[in-house]
């Protein structure tokens, strides 16, 4: 397998950052978090014209993982990637997965999320996603079909890909 640009979209709390963590590991490619990109660790935010020249600049390296959705970009990204990988997970899990990680660091937000920051929006973005987000998603990868297009419906089918990734087993 020959991919150096990878891409990652799909809910907040379906695995994306976990399955990106493991693909960079497995691979040596480097991550890219939009979240880091467009977030400031005072839960500000820099300007969408600053986030898109940031983000320019990533698209320009020969290599990378981004991982975030940010559907304003997305076609964007699509046209730069040689995969596209969609997580597609019932809403309920990506609920259970972005409440099991309040209150911990990690490496893919400047902050710790909290009760209150779940509650203030995020919940109704994640319960939202599958009706607003995921039919817009769809149809622009109707427009890469050309692309290595993996779509995981479970973090199980996740897992087994970043296990057997780079690998003559990998099957797409």
């Amino acid at each position: 397998m020959n991919t150096k640009r990878i891409m990652i979209i799909g809910s907040p709390g379906s695995g994306k950052s976990t399955f990106a963590r493991k693909l960079r590991d497995k691979s040596g490619l480097p991550l890219f978090y939009l979240d880091m990109i467009k977030h400031k660790s005072d839960r500000t935010e820099i300007s969408s014209e600053e986030f898109d020249m940031k983000l320019m600049e990533i698209l320009r390296f020969p290599e990378w993982i981004i991982d975030g959705n940010y559907q304003r970009t997305i076609d964007i990204r699509m046209k730069k990637a040689d995969t596209i990988i969609l997580f597609d997970l019932p809403t309920e899990v990506c609920l259970e997965g972005a409440i099991a990680r309040i209150g911990t660091k990690r490496e893919d937000l400047p902050w710790v999320e909290t009760e209150e920051t779940f509650e203030s929006g995020f919940r109704q973005w994640i319960e939202q996603f599958s009706e607003k987000q995921l039919p817009e998603i769809y149809a622009l990868l109707d427009n890469y079909r050309e692309k290595d297009i993996v779509i995981f419906k479970s973090r199980e089918e996740a897992d087994k890909y970043a296990q057997y990734y780079g690998t003559s087993e990998n099957a797409n």
